[in-house]
Formats: structure tokens, sequence, C-alpha cells
């Protein structure tokens, strides 16, 4: 059963005591008013899904190109920063101008996050990779952290593709998954997890009900 899931907006990271005095490492998210903008279906655009809009902006509508002020006006909603797909079963459409908030989710349920890892640069295949390295001892010369031999002989003559080599490490998109929910701060529109999600600080994170807990979400 697939339904939509929410956008957030990492805090940061902390710790949550429970009832016998134990810590567990959390991760604390914050849930913006989650508006349904607009709904796709089976019949008309080959898929069922629902769009969210979140986190308010600055900008006016008029600022806005025509597909994005087609979007907002035709779900009489003020103009969002971020627009996010989620597709859905067919029972699970919800009407333009649906609110969703901390709500969707349960304590104790599990949920997989979405987001862009930490950027780190440019870095060699140590960092990156975990490779070894060559050997610190005589004969190795400047090339104590090189990644050594990367082709093969005449035949075939080339790298092949998805040869680990040093390259830009950090900024893709990672899902996280199973990740229990501990507690839900309604007042603040807060979700605090279990464990660490991508990202840095600020950045956007997308929850959606485990895959691979599916027994959890037939109860939700």
């Amino acid at each position: 059963m697939l339904r939509s899931g929410l956008i957030a907006t990492k805090i940061g990271n902390s710790s949550y005591y429970n009832e016998d005095g134990t810590s567990t490492h959390v991760t604390v998210l914050k849930v913006d008013d989650c508006i349904v903008s607009d709904v796709k279906t089976q019949e008309k655009n080959g898929y069922n899904a629902v769009q969210l809009a979140s986190i308010d902006t600055e900008k006016d509508i008029s600022h806005l190109n025509k597909p994005q002020r087609k979007i907002f006006s035709s779900a009489n909603i003020k103009p969002k920063k971020i627009l996010k797909e989620f597709k859905v079963d067919s029972d699970n459409l919800l009407e333009p101008g649906t609110k969703l908030n901390v709500n969707h989710f349960k304590v104790d349920q599990f949920v997989d996050a979405s987001g862009f890892s930490i950027g780190k640069g440019f870095a060699g295949v140590m960092k990156r990779h975990n490779f070894g390295g060559l050997r610190a001892s005589h004969g190795v010369s400047i090339s104590h952290r090189s990644h050594g031999s990367t082709g093969q002989n005449q035949d075939p003559g080339r790298v092949f593709k998805g040869k680990k080599m040093a390259g830009r490490m950090g900024n893709k998109k990672v899902t996280k998954q199973n990740l229990k929910i501990i507690s839900i701060d309604e007042s603040n529109n807060l979700l605090v997890i279990k464990g660490s999600v991508p990202g840095k600080k600020n950045s956007i994170i997308l929850l959606k009900d485990s895959v691979k807990k599916s027994s959890w979400r037939k109860k939700f």
C-alpha cells in the first residue's frame, strides 16, 4: 500500500533519553505544513501520484514561471519553495489543498529518509573508497596514496566504466531505510528519528513509509 510521504527540514542531531536513563542518538526533523498542490491519475497522466508543496517563500506568484503559477493558482495556495511528488495507490489519492503534518506518521513507525549527502569535494581513493594505498617502504616514490593500475593489456585496452577512482565525493542522493520514529512533537511540528539521516543542517529530507518494513505500513 503506497501512500504519500512528507517533506521535512533537518534541524540537527541530538540525544534522546529513554525512561530507563539510556540515551539514543537521534535526528530532529521539522515538518512545515505539506499541502497537496497537484494530483496525478492513471487515466490522465499514466500513473498515480500526489504532489506536495512545502516551506514558505518570499517570492510573489507573479515572479514564477507559467507552469508553477498554474499549479499554485489551481490549488488556491500560496507559492511554496519545494515541490515533490510521491507515487501512491489509487486508494490513497488526496484532494488538492489537503494539509499533511507530523500526524501523518505514528510513534514507533519505521520510515525511509532520502536526501543529498554532505559534499566532500574532490577526494582520493583512500578517502573515497577506503583503499589501503601502496607500501610505505623503499621503492615507492611519491605514490603512497595512489590507486595503482586501472587498466589491462592491449585487449581491451581501456578502463571499464564504474572503476573506483579518485573523484567528487558526496553530494549524492542517499536513502536510509528502516528508521524508527522515537517521538512526535505536534506543537512544534517536530519528528524525532532514531539514527542519522543524509544531508547537512537545514537540508530537505523526504520521508516515506518504510518499504522493507511493510508490516508496519499496514497498521497506519
